[in-house]
Parts: structure tokens; C-alpha cells; sequence
């Protein structure tokens, strides 16, 4: 079954970002969202996305208009009934997912495909609800959506391999670089070999072996990496860290996903970086930087 139309449950910023891929490759998408505020923030969002890009000459303005026209929102999650690939991305708790994804398997046709933007939950935990977990597979995209290359494909134990064809045709069409993670493992690739390292850097600070920005600064200048650990916290949110960290520690009893207890305390503080306006850093309301957090600065 070619792949028309696409459904994206979760306005959040992963949401809005997969809808406005989807939109712009020409697909007709629907995004919802139980909130209607929610949905209203990510169209303004997916919008002002959209134009920036034209205003850098990367869409012309036909480009933009086309990608808007393909997109629409709703608050009921009925009218995911007659869309070809279903992408899910909510919030990282598995028994969320599970539940979301036992209502899509009552409610979309057969034939449908079901993703799930999981960072780090094991694709046949969330396919083990329904009755096709051979049509349920992992898409996980990277944030910022549009601008990350990026895709992850993953195969639970009983994907098929024609979902895993159809979803790499549609990664393709979105302007993505897909990798297939073949094993379900909690994490996959990228968050398997890059969260142990976040987990060092809030060790690391903790026992007072530098501060903020010296860390920041001995991570890119050493090792060329374009942001340091408590920079990429920031931007990625450290309530997903927390919630991927946990999730394959849980999965896989392996402690160097413990998360610490820094961060912990960081979720419940609500101190989760950007999109908070503090994290190690502060950010004004255009969401760039503007210092260091003093109580963060070195613990």
C-alpha cells in the first residue's frame, strides 16, 4: 500500500515538526492534539517555520502555500480512520503509547501503518497491544525536525518487512536520511551512545571537576562536537532525557542509563532548559541565550 496521507498524533514541538515534513513532501497530513490550544501554537509554529525557510530562498512561496494547504488539524482522533501511515509522538510513557495505540488499531483501516517517535521504548512493547504489530514500527525523528537529517527505523520482532519498506519510501520523500536499527533494543543507536555520555557530564559537574560553560567549551573545542553536553540538554529538553535515560534503564537494567540525581531534581524543579526558558542556560522569550544559570553555574 503506497503511503497518500498521513496522521500525526501529538501537536507538541516533535509533532508539529513531523507534520510540517509530511506537508511539505506533499503528503495530506492531519496533526492532532486533545488540546486545542496546543494545536493552534504548532500551526502558528509549522507557519512561521515555513516562511523562514522561504526567506532564506530554501522554499519559494508556492513551496509554502502547497505545504499549508496540505495540512489540517483536529481534536478527534476518529478521523485517523482512513489515513495510510499513522505517526504517533507523545509524550515518553510507555502505558500513554500502549493506550493510544489500542485505540488506532480499533480505529484505522487494516492496511495502516503505526509509528511510534519513541526515543528510547521498545518498539514491541507498544506493538504488543495491538493486533498488527507487524505494521507497527519505530520512526524516530530529531529535533529540530526540519532542519535534522536524520531518521531511525526500527524493527520490532514482528515488523514486517514491507512496513519497513514503505516507511523508508516516505523517510526518503521527507527529505530524510534514514538508518535501519535492526535489533529492538531501548535506545537504538543514537540515544544508546549518546546519553551515557549526558549522564557523565552531569556526574562529572556534580564533582565539581569544572563548571558549565568549561565543559561546554572542552567538549567542542576537543572534540569537535557542535554543541557541548549542558547545551544539547538545553535545547533537547532535560524532561526527555530524564524520561529516555529512565525507559532504557528500566528496559535494560544497564546503570549507565541510571539517570543521576541531578537531573531528577532538574524535572522536578520544571527547570527542562529552552523551551522553559532556564536550564544551564537562560533564554529570553525568541528562545536564545542570554548567560549562564548562576545555580547551575557549578554545583
Amino acid at each position: 500500500m503506497a503511503t497518500k496521507s498521513i496522521f500525526v498524533v501529538g501537536a507538541g514541538l516533535m509533532g508539529s515538526g513531523i507534520a510540517q515534513v509530511a506537508a511539505q513532501a506533499g503528503y495530506e497530513t492531519k496533526l492532532y492534539d486533545i488540546s486545542k490550544d496546543a494545536l493552534d501554537r504548532a500551526m502558528a509554529s509549522i507557519k512561521n517555520s515555513l516562511d523562514k525557510f522561504a526567506s532564506k530562498g530554501k522554499l519559494t512561496q508556492e513551496q509554502v502555500d502547497n505545504a499549508v494547504a496540505n495540512l489540517s488539524t483536529t481534536s478527534s482522533l476518529e478521523e485517523a480512520s482512513q489515513s495510510d501511515l499513522i505517526i504517533e509522538a507523545v509524550f515518553e510513557n510507555v502505558e500513554l503509547k500502549q493506550e493510544i495505540f489500542q485505540q488506532l488499531d480499533t480505529i484505522c483501516k487494516p492496511e495502516a501503518i503505526l509509528a511510534t517517535n519513541t526515543s528510547a521504548i521498545a518498539i514491541s512493547k507498544i506493538a504488543s497491544i495491538t493486533k498488527r504489530p507487524d505494521k507497527v514500527v519505530g520512526l524516530h525523528f530529531f529535533s529540530p525536525v526540519p532542519l535534522m537529517k536524520l531518521v531511525e527505523i526500527v524493527s520490532g520482532v514482528k515488523t514486517s518487512q514491507e512496513t519497513i519498506d514503505e516507511v523508508s519510501k516516505v523517510a526518503a520523500n521527507f527529505g530524510k536520511e534514514a538508518v535501519l536499527v535492526r535489533k529492538d533494543f531501548g535506545g537504538f543507536i543514537v540515544n544508546r551512545v549518546y546519553l551515557p555520555y549526558i549522564r557523565m557530564a552531569l556526574l562529572t559537574l556534580t564533582e565539581g571537576v569544572a563548571s558549565v560553560e568549561e565543559m561546554d567549551k572542552a567538549v567542542k573545542l576537543g572534540l569537535g562536537y557542535p554543541m557541548g553536553p549542558f547545551e544539547l540538554g538545553d535545547m533537547v529538553g532535560w524532561d526527555v532525557m530524564y524520561n529516555a535515560m529512565n525507559a532504557i534503564y528500566h528496559d535494560t537494567d544497564d546503570t549507565a542509563f541510571a539517570p543521576p540525581l541531578l537531573l531528577k531534581r532538574l524535572v522536578d524543579a520544571g527547570v527542562l532548559g529552552k523551551k522553559t526558558g532556564e536550564g544551564f542556560y537562560l533564554y529570553n522569550d525568541k528562545g536564545q541565550k542570554i548567560g549562564v544559570n548562576a545555580k547551575l553555574a557549578i554545583i
